[in-house]
């Protein structure tokens, strides 16, 4: 994949999309050096799974790729949070930002830079990078309002202080992964909840503009074993999009035993219509 890369893209300088993620890491930092000379234009890269490439590949990028929109580094476990906070101060045009698995990559110190470079910033993955805390989250909810995909999936240094500064930031905010994170106690389920009572009138106003639906459509929580019925009961009240019913799981609550009474109202008239059935004779 190395040579085909460095042979085929000096004939592509139009090119805007790219995927080369492989199963068998090939992509050295000769291609990315290629990609960056000739493709000015490029908006969608995707490297996943890249291990042999360095920090050299990030910088090339920075000043090669700057229209970039959407970029995987998925998985790539050669990159610095030195590289990735200063690819943000270039690409400023990223919206979606796949960083699952860079444990080395994701840190406080990267995600302060994304969060003062890329307002524009619209989904991260930060699954299994678990260097994050709670500040560099928060810079994340201050410096990036329109985001509305956020995966925390096994960041166990996370705590309710991100989740209120997300809630209160970031009022497109529609899905979040809070898998294995179980410092998660039900004070930010409650901040979830309120902030969408407080803001019903900026809802109504991002709804008059254009956003189809706003508020959480998906929610991970499985294994966030500090959590209560009441608490989450009521963010799934307060979040209708959000489903526990067969078929429709978008609230995910596996692995929390003490969690199985909550249901969302679908769910629930469900088993009403079920109960109310005459038994067959």
């Amino acid at each position: 994949m190395n040579d085909l890369v460095l042979s085929i893209v000096p004939k592509l300088p139009k090119l805007q999309v790219l995927v080369l993620r492989q199963d068998t890491p090939q992509l050295q930092d000769d291609a990315i050096e290629t990609i960056a000379s000739y493709c000015h234009d490029l908006q969608e890269l995707d490297l996943s799974k890249s291990f042999r490439l360095t920090d050299r590949s990030l910088y090339v990028l920075a000043r090669g790729c700057q229209n970039l929109i959407k970029l995987n580094i998925s998985g790539c476990s050669g990159f610095s949070d030195t590289a990735l906070a200063y690819l943000s101060g270039f690409c400023r045009k990223l919206k979606i930002l796949n960083l699952c698995g860079c444990v080395k990559t994701a840190s406080d110190r990267a995600l302060k830079a994304i969060g003062y470079n890329c307002l524009q910033l619209q989904s991260l993955n930060l699954g299994w990078c678990d260097r994050v805390g709670d500040e560099g989250i928060k810079s994340l909810a201050y410096g990036c309002p329109d985001l509305r995909a956020l995966d925390l999936c096994g960041c166990v240094l996370i705590t309710d202080e991100s989740v209120i500064a997300l809630a209160n930031h970031c009022l497109h905010l529609r899905s979040l992964g809070l898998y294995y994170c179980r410092n998660i106690t039900d004070r930010a389920m409650y901040s979830l909840a309120q902030s969408r009572a407080k803001k019903k009138h900026e809802v109504w106003e991002s709804v008059k503009k254009g956003y189809k639906e706003e508020g959480l459509t998906n929610l991970n929580i499985s294994q966030c074993t500090a959590l209560t019925p009441p608490a989450v009961q009521l963010l799934c009240d307060s979040f209708p999009a959000l489903h526990t019913c067969s078929g429709r799981h978008s609230l995910i609550i596996s692995g929390c035993l003490n969690l199985t009474s909550v249901h969302c109202a679908c769910a629930v008239q469900a088993h009403r219509a079920a109960s109310s059935l005459p038994l067959a004779h």
